[in-house]
């Protein structure tokens, strides 16, 4: 009986180890595919215009709603965890409603991003927007204002009734004061709204200027962008300097 049942058991075992085998191979099989078929991260744009036309293809997925979510995944973490490449710079407001990497549907290692209170800017923050063009050929600076500006609003009334902030949020009044004069010359029906484009503009025409910078916008290598964002919309309106 025992030798009769050996073979019995033998088969048995060797069945079990088969459908293991496959269900294990099924499995890995299953694990691979992502990997096997995952496409290879887009090509970042390398001039002026396919970098601004990049960024204005996400916002107008961000106004439609229509989102892609691109670079945001384990595997683009990994493809920039030794080098990044952004293909544009954006200096924008601190407000939590404008986060460049939503507003213009990107993701990681895509923009070098700094944010200050009403694009106020100076020595450090300046050379912080310098970074990626003169490093890592990024060929796209954009000036982001937006509607509702609370530091312009703040800067404006401190200048407009001649008392100064706490702190170092005198700080920002200065660095918008041509703005605020601009815009007291410039008049309009919102006062507030007309300095923060103001402010938008004349940072973007000193960047343009700028002295390490204007040998690229020269020589086509980099475009600098004044751009405005509506909350109401979502929209980025061009405001000036928009590469052809």
């Amino acid at each position: 009986m025992d030798r009769a049942g050996h073979p019995d058991r033998r088969a048995l075992l060797a069945g079990g180890l088969g459908l293991a085998t496959a269900a294990l191979a099924g499995c890995s099989s299953t694990s691979a595919a992502p990997s096997a078929t995952t496409a290879p991260p887009e090509a970042q744009p390398t001039t002026p215009g396919a970098a601004f036309a990049r960024l204005m293809d996400g916002n107008e997925r961000w106004v439609s709603g229509d989102l892609q979510h691109p670079d945001r995944d384990p595997n683009r973490r990994q493809f920039v965890a030794q080098e990044q490449k952004p293909f544009g710079s954006i200096l924008s407001c601190i407000d939590s409603r404008v986060p460049p990497e939503l507003l213009f549907d990107t993701g990681l290692g895509d923009l070098y991003v700094m944010r200050t209170g009403g694009e106020a800017i100076g020595p450090v923050v300046t050379g912080s927007v310098e970074y990626g063009p003169m490093t890592s050929g990024t060929p796209l600076i954009v000036v982001l204002g937006h509607q509702r500006c609370g530091a312009v609003a703040a800067a404006y009334k401190s200048l407009r009734d001649d008392k100064p902030l706490p702190g170092n949020l005198q700080a920002i009044v200065k660095a918008l004061q041509p703005a605020y004069e601009q815009a007291v010359r410039d008049g309009g029906a919102d006062p507030v709204e007309t300095m923060a484009r103001a402010q938008v503009e004349l940072t973007a025409a000193d960047l343009r200027s700028n002295e390490d910078l204007a040998p690229l916008v020269k020589k086509g290598a980099l475009a600098v962008v004044g751009a405005y964002y509506s909350l109401d919309t979502g929209k980025v309106e061009v405001l000036a300097g928009a590469p052809s």
